[in-house]
């Protein structure tokens, strides 16, 4: 079994930042794509950005040039930096993990999400 367990969310105003951090553990072999999905109240769950294993990333158009992901692969943990926020960023915010629970096999893993509220 593996576990994300998601951290950094809260209250900030409009123009402020904050960090999220999503760390894994468990039966992991190795850590695949990781993510950030939001969902803000009656929307469907977005992509907000990805960082492959390799490092290369991919961001929502909505989050460009504001937001930043990065990994650290010895602790098997994911981070997103978020600046300049706006109410619109408000929303659950999900770590996703694609894990080779062992070589060959892969999952998608969820954490519970955390709050992200702006204030404007």
């Amino acid at each position: 079994q593996v576990q994300l367990v998601e951290s950094g969310g809260g209250l900030v105003q409009a123009g402020g930042s904050l960090r999220l951090s999503c760390a894994s553990s468990g039966s992991i072999f190795s850590l695949d794509d990781m993510a950030w999905y939001r969902q803000a109240p009656s929307k469907q769950r977005e992509l907000v950005a990805l960082i492959t294993s390799g490092g290369s990333t991919n961001y929502a158009d909505s989050v460009k040039g504001r937001f930043t992901i990065s990994r650290d692969n010895a602790k098997n943990t994911v981070y997103l930096q978020m600046n300049r926020l706006k109410a619109e960023d408000t929303a659950v915010y999900y770590c996703n993990a694609r894990v080779f629970v062992r070589l060959g096999m892969r999952r998608d893993y969820w954490g519970q999400g955390t709050q992200v509220t702006v204030s404007s």
